[in-house]
């Protein structure tokens, strides 16, 4: 029952969205590119801001990087074995490779492990956070349509200035005072709702005939069973304790990230497959991640 009272509140919140789009006729990218430009930033800012930083992160790092490109060689040699062009491939590489460790993740390792497995769940959220701002970002404007440069998209998301901002104020002990605090921790708390608001949309906006069921067979395998067993295999080799191990295999078995819909729509690399894969992967967590859990537990 504990474990359904944490996805009542993010299915809830898809469904504002999808209500929105089907009822209202609402349009995605306005609210897209706000998420993106706009609230971001300041959610990258305030992680940064009022964390330590410490040896967990190197850690957690090095595990985030070798399953992010364990997960993206997996999925551009199965694009090439399927003869996939590089939109196709990049929407793949969206679906598949990113995980939702943040809205999803971080209350359900809380609900499991309490407050000392919050505490790793938050670091991990940050460095996800700042991977997909960079990788991620980079492969959707790769795959998307027209003639964007990756790298200059990249650097002109204002997220990642946000974190480094983050990380400087911290690291000097700089305040920034409790009424602009105030301001940030406003738009920081609304990013991911909004977020994930936006993902409702793009739900909405799908159509059955559309999907792709075995590219998207692929990218469920994928994520929700070989994401958390490769998890397992680093893990092995990971000065950490049997806590961190376990948050790092579960993290790993979430769902696709929501934020990869809001840069496949940006971009327009395959936002309603990666999208669809973002639902389906969503709803069977109900089924994969109390597996993983009995495993690991």
């Amino acid at each position: 029952m504990g474990f359904i009272s944490v996805l009542i509140p993010i299915f809830g919140i898809f469904a504002i969205g999808f209500i929105g789009k089907k009822v209202w006729k609402i349009e995605i990218k306005p609210i897209s590119t706000m998420a993106l430009y706009l609230m971001s930033p300041f959610l990258s800012f305030r992680t940064f801001y009022q964390n330590d930083l410490n040896m967990d992160y190197a850690y957690l790092g090095l595990f985030l990087f070798l399953l992010c490109l364990s997960l993206i060689v997996l999925s551009i040699i199965i694009g090439y074995v399927a003869k996939w062009d590089v939109r196709n491939t990049c929407g793949f590489i969206l679906s598949s490779t990113f995980m939702n460790n943040g809205n999803y993740g971080v209350p359900l390792v809380l609900l499991v492990f309490g407050e000392k497995g919050l505490h790793y769940a938050v670091i991990l959220m940050i460095l996800q956070q700042l991977i997909m701002c960079t990788v991620g970002i980079y492969i959707a404007a790769k795959g998307g349509k027209g003639s964007v440069s990756p790298l200059k998209e990249v650097v002109k998301v204002p997220i990642i200035y946000g974190a480094i901002l983050g990380i400087v104020f911290q690291a000097f002990d700089i305040s920034i005072g409790d009424q602009l605090m105030t301001a940030v921790d406003m738009v920081a708390s609304a990013t991911i709702p909004t977020i994930m608001i936006v993902l409702g949309m793009q739900l909405a906006s799908i159509s059955l005939n559309k999907i792709e069921p075995v590219k998207l067979s692929l990218a469920l395998m994928i994520k929700l069973v070989l994401a958390p067993v490769i998890a397992y295999g680093f893990t092995l080799f990971l000065p950490v304790d049997e806590l961190i191990k376990d948050i790092l295999i579960l993290m790993a078995a979430m769902p696709t990230a929501a934020n990869t819909t809001m840069y496949a729509l940006q971009f327009n690399t395959k936002p309603a497959f990666v999208s669809s894969s973002t639902l389906t992967s969503t709803l069977l967590s109900i089924v994969t991640l109390p597996v993983i859990l009995y495993i690991i537990m």
